[in-house]
């Protein structure tokens, strides 16, 4: 009997490094090669796309999607939160860009127009919440990546710097995917590129004022976590003031002392909803 047992652990631990080994692999395995094509010929160093030649020559992002659904959910889940984040975040800006190429040119139609610009994805409809692609073998939209994956799984605010879709006013559309083993230096430099940018954020001491990108209004909460845990508001509100204390880090020493006084009122910026095409020389 004692053997038996013996024997028996012996093979349930055998069987858990099988597993274990299997799942690192396939995360070892699972290639961004064509996607790294794609965003190297086709997405310049200001974060421009060149959408009419990427549906041209579509055939490496219609493959990359194609590998997006190969990937097993149980080996999924065995990859460390930094392999599955970096996943989330190429899945979401290869599929925004086959969902644009799907759709090019874009058909702008009267009411959107009044609203948005005409060359935007802003008038593919249901382009978030409609249209759906395989994904680990089921349908999935781009607002469940984001919001039921991206931002409801992983505690990483930074993810905001990162997921593009395709509009002048997200961040720029990052040359190369993200790989779990450079995460962080890569989410922490997108940071820096976005908030050096003036048209998405910019401190204004003589008007006593920082403007911000809505994208910090609308996923305010999301850096709450990581940047005021300890829920300290004040003259600004809880969100806000975890907002500031992340862009703290990641600007020169002159306006992190003109955050640190606390004397300004906080502006947000239009979002501009033109696409992020990269025009003909």
């Amino acid at each position: 009997m004692y053997t038996k047992i013996v024997l028996a652990v012996f093979l349930i631990v055998l069987f858990n490094a099988y597993m274990r080994g299997s799942a690192m692999g396939q995360e070892k395995n699972f290639s961004y090669e064509d996607y790294a094509s794609v965003l190297k010929n086709y997405v310049d160093d200001s974060g421009m796309v060149d959408y009419r030649g990427l549906k041209t020559n579509r055939d490496k992002l219609d493959n990359f999607a194609v590998n997006l659904n190969l990937v097993s959910p149980q080996v999924f889940e065995k990859w460390d939160k930094k392999a599955q984040t970096a996943f989330w975040i190429n899945a979401y800006n290869a599929l925004t860009l086959k969902a644009v190429i799907d759709h090019y040119p874009i058909k702008s139609y009267f009411v959107t127009s009044l609203v948005y610009p005409k060359n935007s994805i802003r008038q593919i409809s249901g382009v978030w919440d409609t249209i759906t692609f395989q994904v680990m073998g089921k349908p999935m939209t781009l607002d469940e990546i984001e919001h039921e994956q991206l931002r409801k799984h992983y505690n990483e605010p930074r993810i905001h710097m990162a997921i593009v879709c395709a509009a002048m006013g997200c961040p720029p559309l990052r040359n190369e995917p993200y790989t779990a083993d450079r995460l962080d230096s890569q989410l922490d430099d997108e940071a820096q590129r976005f908030l050096a940018n003036p048209e998405k954020f910019h401190a204004a001491p003589e008007k006593k004022t920082i403007f911000l990108s809505p994208v910090f209004q609308w996923f305010g909460k999301d850096f709450v976590n990581s940047y005021n845990p300890s829920g300290k508001s004040g003259k600004y509100s809880t969100e806000q003031r975890a907002v500031l204390n992340f862009i703290s880090k990641y600007v020169d020493s002159e306006t992190k002392s003109f955050i640190s006084e606390e004397n300004f009122a906080i502006q947000f910026l239009k979002y501009d909803w033109s696409l992020n095409e990269k025009q003909s020389s």
